[in-house]
């Protein structure tokens, strides 16, 4: 269905990830309201699609977070300033239509289900862009994704007391192989060789609980998977001196990265760094277009970290120069949450 509704704003954030809900509250202390776009169904990006109950260990004061608590969190704090979400979509284009009395440019953006949106300020907040799973290479895996082979693990209940295969050697293999044991009837990890990409530490646990026969390791191919109606039986492996060889197996997590690209983004006219990144500056993390920003992974400057917490401050800056463009007229007064009471009355503190 094609949605003809067109809105206004002051801002569009592109990607609903967790640097996109923090611009948001930056957005709001300074009073500009905005609409999101992303492509996922659900908010929180890559943390609720890809790690959802995976602990994040390096957002400031949370010893351990996991990706959907962030996301929960980070929607309870931009609850006072109503976004508006627009889910399940994908800008596909940027373009400018005019000026204000002010003679501030203004921008419409659309979607591939046609929702337009008309604003002041465009913010790529798109991480590592539009991101997909890399399928393994097997015959007919159509048939049992969504049943029983799956690229990511969103409810770790569904794999309860069910016999498992997680396939990779990198973090996302390990990481998951190690947290989904204990509640597994068996787990078997799969990797082509005995050597691993991920970090020492997960290793390391993974062959711990190989030795203490809390998980199996098969270095092996996946050549095929056996099964009725989508659902899993078994799969088979190939090894070259073994052979060809199956074992029983409910659910398959293939873990062999994701292809990340750039998609509509990249057509958008900005200057970009290796055709993969958007050049900002540090002072408002401006693209080479005006009244455009890029804040989070999807950006580029020399020292550039891609940690949540980068875009968090990125985010800051961002609001402050956001605010300039919307309001010409007026001189932003710089204030502090814990002691500015305008800004508590904007946040519902009692």
């Amino acid at each position: 269905m094609t949605n003809t509704t067109t809105h206004k704003t002051d801002v569009v954030i592109i990607g609903a990830g967790p640097v996109g809900l923090f611009a948001v509250f930056e957005l709001g202390l300074v009073d500009l309201k905005c609409h999101l776009i992303d492509i996922l169904p659900v908010v929180g990006g890559q943390c609720a699609e890809l790690y959802p109950q995976k602990p994040i260990y390096d957002i400031p004061a949370f010893p351990s977070i996991t990706g959907q608590e962030l996301t929960d969190n980070l929607m309870e704090q931009i609850k006072p300033f109503d976004p508006v979400f627009h889910l399940g979509q994908m800008a596909i284009g940027v373009e400018k239509i005019g000026t204000d009395e002010n003679g501030v440019d203004i921008w419409q953006v659309k979607t591939d289900i046609g929702t337009v949106i008309e604003c002041k300020c465009i913010v790529i907040s798109a991480g590592g862009g539009s991101f997909v799973p890399k399928k393994p290479p097997i015959q007919g895996i159509e048939e049992y994704e969504g049943k029983s082979v799956f690229y990511s693990v969103r409810d770790m209940e569904k794999f309860r007391n069910k016999k498992i295969v997680v396939a990779g050697g990198g973090d996302s293999a390990l990481d998951w192989a190690n947290n989904l044991a204990p509640i597994s009837k068996s787990l078997t990890l799969v990797h082509r060789r005995d050597d691993f990409r991920g970090h020492p530490a997960s290793v390391n646990e993974m062959r711990d609980k190989v030795s203490k026969n809390e998980m199996s390791l098969e270095i092996a191919q996946i050549k095929g998977l056996n099964g009725k109606n989508g659902n899993l039986e078994s799969i088979l492996l190939k090894h070259k001196e073994k052979g060809e060889y199956e074992i029983p197996c409910d659910m398959l997590l293939p873990f062999y990265g994701l292809t990340m690209t750039l998609g509509p983004v990249k057509d958008f006219g900005f200057e970009l760094h290796k055709d993969t990144l958007i050049k900002v500056d540090t002072e408002k993390f401006e693209t080479s277009i005006p009244q455009i920003f890029s804040i989070g992974d999807i950006n580029y400057y020399s020292g550039k970290l891609k940690l949540i917490l980068s875009g968090f401050h990125e985010s800051a800056l961002m609001a402050q120069k956001a605010f300039s463009y919307c309001n010409p007229d007026k001189k932003l007064l710089f204030q502090y949450t814990t002691s500015s009471s305008s800004l508590q009355k904007k946040l519902n503190v009692k």
